[in-house]
């Protein structure tokens, strides 16, 4: 027994060894977070912007807002729109009064844009606001934004009006509304005169836009594939599109089982731009809430609030798979891709604990550490 006690601690080892390298190999792939800059500053935030001519790094923070109807101090958290260095992540600069949830560049004409209520138009050499623009209608609620080179104009969604307002980048001109014919989430153009839109309604889908007469010429809609969708890439030269889901679509088919809610599955619904064939579904670390494609690579990303990234190798037009579960940060939901250097780009601050979930309620979470909010720089 003397003599098979050293045998049974190395077996014993090599089976610990064994399950944890199991439980670490999500992060065995090629990609890794390359950089965290802690750059601190209050206040919430949605989307980032990679301005990949100009080398900047965009991200609206604002003041929670109050529910409707209540009522309260003002927050001393201070709307701003912070500027970063694409590089090297040190802050480059802000704009005062700028908030919104996300904000895009026009390398061309110098312009910025937010999706806030009114639309603020920024010039990013002095980075001064130029002008606001209204909105309209009235209850139209600005949330994603899209900048479109091929025609130079930006287009910024609305859930409750489910549609786009189109704006002319070089004066800031209303160009119009597209109706979309469900809540969109998450656009991407080809840069031939088509933007995609994917939808996040409970069954998903993605609305075809025609860039030049600004009307949507047709859907494509996943059935039973894929709901609260909120990510979108694209693949130009190959015409397929990465559509990144919160949930199955079958638990958006089906009547919800008795007792306590299941988990949702997360996947990613791989569709051809041409004519919205679904190819193949792939799982996700976690609920998306935002996509790239890197032509370069051949590969697509989805960034999830849980702290994962899931990468996505494209090895032929037809053929797809899962190449990497990556840790990221808690609530590092949204990403930015800069095309130049293959890098990308998500950002997120340190919670406490959360408070108790309410017999029937949403789960909560915990208030946010001052100071701690980082962005996180992600490549190979």
């Amino acid at each position: 027994m003397n003599r098979r006690t050293p045998l049974l601690a190395l077996i014993l080892a090599f089976f610990v060894v064994s399950i944890l390298a199991a439980q670490h190999s999500e992060n065995n792939g090629p990609y890794k977070i390359l950089k965290r800059a802690n750059v601190g500053g209050e206040g919430n935030w949605d989307y980032i912007w990679a301005d990949v001519a100009g080398r900047r790094l965009y991200i609206p923070r604002r003041a929670p807002a109050l529910p409707p109807g209540a009522e309260g101090p003002a927050s001393p958290i201070r709307t701003r729109l912070t500027i970063f260095n694409l590089d090297t992540l040190e802050p480059a600069g802000e704009i005062p009064g700028v908030g919104g949830n996300g904000a895009v560049v026009d390398p061309k004409s110098g312009h910025g844009f937010t999706s806030s209520k009114p639309i603020s138009m920024f010039d990013t050499k002095t980075m001064k606001l130029i002008k606001t623009i209204d909105v309209n209608p009235a209850m139209f609620q600005p949330d994603g934004i899209l900048f479109d080179a091929f025609n130079q104009h930006v287009y910024v969604f609305s859930h409750p009006t489910k549609d786009a307002m189109v704006i002319d980048a070089k004066d800031g001109t209303v160009l119009g509304n597209v109706d979309l014919g469900g809540v969109p989430e998450e656009g991407v153009p080809d840069g031939k005169g088509t933007v995609y839109v994917v939808m996040q309604d409970a069954q998903g889908g993605v609305a075809v836009v025609d860039a030049r007469t600004m009307k949507t010429t047709t859907h494509y809609p996943f059935g039973d594939k894929g709901g609260g969708c909120n990510g979108l890439a694209l693949d130009v030269k190959n015409q397929v599109l990465f559509a990144a889901c919160a949930r199955s679509g079958a638990e958006t088919t089906q009547a919800p089982p008795p007792g306590p809610p299941q988990p949702t599955h997360p996947q990613m619904v791989i569709l051809s731009a041409k004519d919205g064939k679904i190819l193949t579904t792939l799982p996700l670390a976690g609920g998306s809430d935002g996509a790239a494609f890197n032509p370069a690579t051949m590969e697509a990303f989805s960034s999830h609030g849980n702290g994962t990234m899931t990468i996505v190798k494209e090895t032929s037009p037809t053929t797809f798979a899962v190449e990497q579960n990556l840790d990221t940060m808690n609530f590092a939901r949204t990403n930015a891709f800069d095309s130049k250097t293959g890098h990308l780009f998500v950002m997120a601050e340190e919670r406490g604990p959360a408070p108790p979930t309410p017999p029937g309620g949403r789960a909560g979470r915990g208030a946010a550490i001052p100071g701690s909010f980082t962005i996180l720089m992600i490549g190979k």
